[in-house]
């Protein structure tokens, strides 16, 4: 279950604030943020070493910011299948999602943003959907926008945990001081929104949880590995990251606008 946040506000110095929340098992390998990609040189996120894509791609010259979250559906024929981490290099580059063969991605939700736009396509294994994203705050999660679309085949536990994360901190982060991150510290730069999508002071077994940890057996751990925070203006990208969620100090200031 990963989960992004975006707060559109057209009139602000920093239109876009991105938040994106990586879940996932923690031996699957990967490198923190760089330009791993010669031919896409462009581009910067976290690379999925397993896969060769990442969850998040940011393109500084845009600038535009891509990341992409789970769906729920009917998966696609392991003959040919895609990984979803092609799809935020695609569209931060492009701008576009552009002419893919949907069927050979696993579902999928998949958020574009730039100052001036935020978009969101959400891909269930038959059918595409495109809306674009009003000026507000936006939480989504692998049940879709807001956690209102899941799919009738979803696991009720798992609907659930979307459901209360989304109850729980979608009014904290909208009654939060809206941000407006330049300059300075990650923690001068993202002010109130921090403790909060550090996980807000809660468990990482609370079923409300953000930042979350589960140990499925058989040495299977899974969880929270990273946090992007990803700030777009006129004057260009705020990125900050960390790989170590609740240590203040392994915030990493990526870029900076």
């Amino acid at each position: 279950m990963c989960t992004a946040v975006v707060a559109f506000d057209p009139l602000s110095p920093c239109p876009v604030l991105l938040a994106g929340v990586r879940d996932e098992f923690a031996d699957r390998p990967w490198l923190p943020p760089d330009a791993h990609w010669p031919d896409r040189p462009g581009l910067i996120g976290g690379i999925d070493l397993q896969a060769g894509g990442t969850w998040l791609a940011v393109a500084p010259d845009a600038p535009r910011a891509a990341c992409v979250l789970n769906g729920q559906g009917r998966p696609a024929p392991p003959d040919g299948r895609i990984s979803r981490g092609e799809l935020p290099l695609r569209v931060a580059a492009a701008g576009e999602i552009g002419d893919l063969d949907l069927a050979r991605f696993d579902p999928f939700h998949l958020v574009c943003v730039e100052p001036a736009t935020a978009r969101l396509w959400s891909w269930d294994g038959v059918e595409l959907t495109e809306r674009k994203l009003s000026a507000g705050l936006h939480m989504i999660v692998n049940t879709g926008l807001e956690g209102r679309e899941p799919h009738p085949e979803a696991h009720p536990q798992a609907v659930a945990q979307m459901a209360a994360r989304v109850a729980h901190f979608r009014p904290l982060l909208e009654a939060a001081p809206r941000p407006e991150p330049r300059g300075g510290t990650v923690a001068e730069a993202w002010g109130a929104w921090l403790p909060l999508v550090e996980g807000g002071g809660l468990d990482r077994e609370d079923p409300r949880a953000l930042v979350l940890s589960r140990d499925f057996g058989d040495g299977r751990l899974w969880g929270t590995s990273s946090i992007s925070l990803v700030a777009l203006s006129s004057d260009g990208v705020r990125y900050d990251f960390t790989a170590a969620p609740g240590d203040r100090s392994a915030w990493t200031t990526v870029l900076s606008a």
